[in-house]
């Protein structure tokens, strides 16, 4: 953990937690979180939770950083969170139409919402692995 940034970093097994400590998302710091996410990204976490509950505004950097960390993410079959109860930053992240962006009121939430996309993306693969034989053919008998 370092106070010398913006935020504070927590690495668990499935996911990263971002937790966002500056009162704003702007210019002046958005390229701290879009290193952390880089950061995050070359460690292979698919999964990020951006806490900004201690953040009151955010500018068009800032959604800019978050549209990306969330491309980044998507990309992996992962998934970026953005927890904020604030309504003005949810209006302007709902504004700006980020494709994929999961935006709760908790981190319990999103790290929920992580797992959940993580069984669902085990369940999708095993689907892909297995093929249909072994739901095909022998079927037939129950329906007579």
């Amino acid at each position: 953990m370092s106070d010398v940034n913006s935020f504070k970093l927590e690495q668990n097994e499935s996911y990263a937690l971002i937790d966002w400590m500056a009162d704003d998302l702007a210019s002046a710091n958005s390229e701290e979180l879009e290193n952390a996410i880089r950061l995050l990204f070359k460690k292979d976490y698919a999964n990020m939770v951006l806490n900004l509950s201690k953040t009151a505004e955010i500018d068009g950097y800032g959604v800019s950083a978050i549209r990306k960390g969330t491309k980044i993410c998507t990309n992996e079959g992962g998934l970026f969170v953005v927890v904020t109860k604030n309504e003005a930053i949810a209006e302007r992240l709902d504004a700006a139409k980020i494709e994929n962006l999961a935006l709760l009121n908790t981190v319990q939430e999103g790290v929920d919402a992580i797992y959940l996309n993580d069984l669902e993306n085990e369940f999708q693969d095993e689907d892909d692995t297995e093929g249909e034989s072994e739901f095909g053919e022998s079927s037939g008998d129950d329906y007579d």
